[in-house]
C-alpha cells in the first residue's frame, strides 16, 4: 500500500500544504517543533481516524481556526486508489470519507489502511500502566480483525451498563444476568483472540529484538489475563459483594497486561533507556510483519525520531534493518540529524525522498 499524496489543512502547526511521496523511504529532515512529527500524525490521522498520540481530536486543529482537514490517496496492492478525507470542525465533531462517502460507522475504517507506528512515547508500552499495552493489543489485533472490534464495543457497553447498576445500588439477580450473559461471552472471545495473538507474535518479537541488540540480549513477551485463572461467570461471581462496593467491576479482560522480561527479568523495572527503545521498535517492526501476513497489505511504517536513546551500534542495525530489507513498503522517518537520514539512503536501491521541515513548511531536498 503506497499513500501518493496529502493535502493538509489547519492541522496543528501545518497551515496549508500539498504534498506527493515517494513509494519508498521518504526522510524529514528539521529540528524540534517544527511539523516533522505532525505530518506522521495527519498521515495517521486519514489511517486510524484517531491522533497518533493520546490528544483528543480537537487539539488537532491548527491554534485560532475553527476546522481542520486532511486528504491522501491510497493506491492498494489490488491496483485501486482510495481517496479518504478525515476533517475536524469545532462543535460539529469528526466526518471521515471514503471517495467522497461518508462512512456509517468510523469502525468501518479501521483496518482498511493499516498503519504501524513508532513514536518516542512508545516507551509507556513498558513504562506506563496496564492500560496502555492493552490499547496496543486492541488497536493492533482491531487493524486485522473486524469482528474483534465490534467484540471491544460490546464488551465495553455492557461494562458500563453493570457498573452503572452497581453505583445504582441494584441488587435483582435477573438484571445482572441480562447484561452479564453478554460480558461472559465477549470476554471468553476476546481472551482468546489476545492468547492467540501474543502468541503469534512474541516469537517475530524476540528474533527482532535479537537483531537489533546484536544477539547480545533474549526477551521474552507473555500475555496476563485474570481469565487465565478463572473463568468470566466465575470472576463475576465471587467479586459481586467487592464490586458492589466499589461501585464498578473489578475484574475481567479490561485488566488484562502484557509482561516483558529481559535475561529473565522485568524490563519495565531493570532495563535500560536504550534497552525500552530497543524493545519498542522490535515490536513495532514485528507487529508490521503480524499486519502484512494478516491483512495481505502492505502497511505504512511511520518511524518518529526512532533514534534516541540508542547507542551507535543500535542505531546502526535498525538503519540495516529498515534499509535493507524487501520486507517494508513506504516508510517516513524524522530526524533532526542529517548523517542518520543520509546513511539510510546510502544503503537503499529503491525511491527516495528527503525533505526539510520548517515551522510546518515542507521544502525537498533531494529525491530519486
Amino acid at each position: 500500500m503506497i499513500l501518493q499524496n496529502i493535502d493538509i489543512l489547519n492541522f496543528k502547526n501545518i497551515a496549508s500544504s500539498s504534498l506527493e511521496f515517494s513509494s519508498g523511504v521518504n526522510c524529514l529532515l528539521g529540528m524540534n517543533g517544527m511539523g516533522k512529527s505532525n505530518l506522521l500524525e495527519a498521515i495517521h490521522f486519514i489511517s486510524m481516524a484517531r491522533p497518533m498520540t493520546q490528544v483528543p481530536d480537537s487539539a488537532l486543529i491548527r491554534h485560532g481556526e475553527d476546522l481542520m482537514l486532511v486528504k491522501g490517496t491510497f493506491h492498494t496492492e489490488a491496483g485501486g486508489d482510495d481517496i479518504i478525507s478525515c476533517g475536524l470542525s469545532k462543535g460539529k465533531g469528526k466526518t471521515l470519507k471514503r471517495n467522497g462517502k461518508e462512512y456509517r460507522k468510523i469502525s468501518e475504517h479501521i483496518g482498511r489502511f493499516p498503519i504501524v507506528t513508532v513514536t518516542p512515547s512508545d516507551s509507556l508500552i513498558i513504562t506506563g500502566p496496564a492500560e496502555d499495552r492493552r490499547k496496543l493489543m486492541d488497536m493492533v489485533i482491531s487493524q486485522a480483525n473486524a469482528e474483534y472490534l465490534a467484540l471491544l464495543i460490546k464488551y465495553s457497553h455492557l461494562l458500563e451498563s453493570r457498573n452503572r447498576m452497581l453505583r445504582a445500588g441494584v441488587s435483582d439477580p435477573l438484571l445482572y444476568e441480562s447484561v452479564e450473559n453478554g460480558i461472559i461471552e465477549s470476554a471468553s472471545a476476546i481472551h482468546k483472540t489476545r492468547q492467540e495473538w501474543v502468541a503469534a507474535i512474541a516469537p517475530k518479537v524476540e528474533q527482532t529484538y535479537a537483531r537489533l541488540a546484536g544477539g547480545k540480549e533474549q526477551t521474552d513477551l507473555s500475555y496476563r489475563s485474570q481469565l487465565d485463572e478463572m473463568t468470566m461467570d466465575q470472576l463475576l461471581a465471587t467479586r459481586r459483594e467487592k464490586d458492589a462496593v466499589l461501585g464498578y467491576t473489578s475484574a475481567g479482560v479490561h485488566r488484562d497486561d502484557l509482561e516483558v522480561r529481559l535475561g529473565g527479568y522485568s524490563l519495565r523495572r531493570l532495563g535500560s533507556q536504550g534497552q525500552v527503545k530497543t524493545f519498542t521498535v522490535a515490536l513495532r517492526l514485528a507487529i508490521f510483519d503480524f499486519l502484512k501476513d494478516e491483512k495481505g497489505i502492505t502497511p505504512l511504517l511511520l518511524l518518529d525520531d526512532i533514534f534516541d536513546k540508542l547507542d551507535s551500534e543500535r542505531v546502526e542495525s535498525i538503519m540495516h534493518e529498515v534499509s535493507s530489507s524487501d520486507t517494508f513498503g513506504q516508510i517516513f522517518i524524522t530526524d533532526t540529524n542529517r548523517k542518520h537520514l543520509n546513511d539510510i539512503i546510502a544503503g537503499l536501491s529503491g525511491p527516495y525522498s528527503l525533505m526539510n521541515v520548517s515551522d510546518g513548511v515542507f521544502s525537498p531536498l533531494n529525491s530519486n
